[in-house]
């Protein structure tokens, strides 16, 4: 199971693999919702149905969750964005006088489901390196914007960044929606920083799930 799954629009459904690599069977509930993590299963309405919704997975064995769009309208100028939600609820342990205050934890993962439309222009990969990155000092502190100018979601996992001869980073990062931008907080770093007044390194999430290098300013 990957962090990130792509709908094509057109496509009638997509397939997402799930497999149980433990040794002891799991009870499996999935859902959707647009990006809230407190949303309760069946709480929000998407164009999306989801199967099989709960399920039981034995150990060493996989299940396969169908995707498929209903066919309300979604921009079809940018990505959409919303999130799958998979948890993972162990069976229930015997309890005996040694064992009595066990403690049993379910699991929870969320990843990251991107409807593209057909016709958008460019591709994701050239979106990442599309970013604009500008230093905002704030308050003592040091920030940067990135606006995003295309019509992908791009994923910021790490950043260093060279400002007037300091340097900064940030191993958290985040998503930044088409069209849109986000401000990170960055800390002053030990990294040798960049000879000119301001570049930035960082990486971000392509479609495999891979982590890419880039720059700004571009290389020329």
């Amino acid at each position: 199971m990957g962090t990130r799954v792509i709908y094509p629009a057109g496509e009638r459904e997509v397939s997402i693999k799930l497999s149980n690599e433990g040794s002891s069977p799991a009870l499996v509930q999935t859902w959707l919702d647009k990006g809230d993590p407190k949303a309760q299963p069946g709480a929000v309405q998407l164009p999306f149905t989801l199967m099989p919704p709960l399920f039981r997975m034995e150990p060493r064995k996989g299940q396969t969750l169908r995707l498929i769009y209903t066919g309300e309208p979604l921009p079809q100028d940018k990505e959409s964005v919303f999130w799958l939600n998979v948890l993972e609820v162990p069976p229930k342990a015997q309890v005996s006088t040694e064992n009595e205050n066990l403690m049993q934890l379910a699991f929870r993962y969320r990843i990251k489901i991107f409807f593209r439309p057909k016709a958008l222009p460019d591709n994701p990969d050239a979106a990442a390196t599309q970013l604009t990155w500008t230093p905002v000092p704030e308050g003592g502190e040091m920030k940067v914007r990135v606006d995003n100018p295309s019509a992908y979601h791009v994923t910021i996992v790490n950043i260093d960044a060279g400002i007037d001869g300091k340097s900064y980073s940030d191993s958290v990062g985040g998503m930044v929606d088409p069209g849109g931008n986000t401000t990170f907080l960055l800390k002053k770093s030990a990294v040798t920083p960049a000879a000119g007044p301001f570049e930035v390194k960082y990486r971000y999430i392509n479609d495999y799930g891979a982590e890419i290098n880039a720059t700004f300013p571009k290389s020329k």
